[in-house]
């Protein structure tokens, strides 16, 4: 008769589950020739083509969050960061699914292992993911800024420390949806569902945010839509490290100064969410049982 998870209560055997964890989902992930190539063409293709269709029809509308000026590329590394971070999270639900078809699910819920480092150790493999994804949209928005008209030097206005930061807001960013798609794929245990649970909150998200175009380009009643978007909070974060500088945010503080009068708010949001929902999906987790998941 297995252990019950609740007397496995130690630090280190919450390390060693998360790590299990981890390390199996890593491996299913770079054994997938398909899955690795297209992780890591896919924010290429994002940003060469949404910089190529939307850089001269709304150049001219971004100078209110950029302090004028400012190429469009910039403007848009941080929203594609955001987008690669939703896009991973997305197909973490995903894999879950397929774990439960294939019955992995129910060998781990019977198994002594930690709930919390079920979620945990998963979530942390689609993180490094992202993570690889992020430093890859910075890394090609930096040529093709300089071919845009940029100077190496303003690229990135707050320097290493601000990539490092862009990257951090992104996986920030990813974990309430990524717990968001666990939650989905919890409730649906199919494949098709789940595909078509997330994508119809990712495209909606996505372009009902300022990810494309400042808040104040946008039409009314979008505004108030985006002003309730994360995608919101996370791309001004992001574009506030990537300028150096407070940019329009649907929450109006003031209190800190400069950029983190954006970022303050914005990971406070954020992190909300990440607390709220990552608690919700390690609750369903814990309540699945075996016939659950048959």
């Amino acid at each position: 008769m297995s252990a019950d998870p609740a007397s496995r209560t130690t630090g280190n055997d919450f390390l060693t589950d998360t790590w299990v964890n981890l390390k199996r989902w890593m491996l299913k992930t770079t054994r997938n020739p398909f899955v690795m190539t297209f992780s890591l063409l896919n924010p290429i293709m994002f940003l060469v083509l949404f910089t190529q269709v939307f850089g001269g029809v709304v150049g001219s509308a971004i100078g209110s969050d950029t302090g004028g000026g400012a190429s469009y590329v910039a403007y848009l590394v941080p929203a594609i960061a955001i987008q690669v971070a939703l896009i991973g999270a997305t197909s973490s639900g995903i894999g879950l699914v397929e774990d439960i078809e294939s019955g992995m699910f129910e060998k781990a819920l019977v198994s002594p292992m930690h709930r919390g480092a079920i979620f945990l150790g998963k979530s942390l493999s689609e993180v490094l993911r992202i993570v690889v994804q992020v430093c890859i949209i910075l890394a090609v928005g930096f040529p093709m800024f300089l071919l845009d008209g940029g100077s190496a030097g303003n690229y990135i206005q707050t320097g290493l420390l601000g990539a490092l930061g862009i990257v951090c807001v992104g996986v920030v960013f990813a974990v309430w949806f990524t717990a968001l798609s666990n939650i989905v794929a919890l409730v649906t245990r199919d494949q098709e569902s789940t595909m078509i649970g997330v994508n119809i909150l990712q495209f909606p998200l996505l372009f009902l945010s300022s990810a494309f175009l400042p808040l104040d380009a946008l039409p009314g009643w979008v505004q108030v839509v985006a002003a309730l978007n994360p995608v919101t909070y996370g791309v001004n974060a992001a574009r506030a490290i990537m300028f150096g500088r407070d940019v329009a945010t649907p929450i109006d503080v003031t209190a800190f100064g400069g950029l983190w009068d954006t970022l303050v708010p914005a990971l406070a949001v954020l992190v909300a969410l990440d607390v709220v929902l990552g608690a919700i999906a390690v609750r369903y987790i814990s309540r699945a049982t075996s016939a659950d998941v048959r």
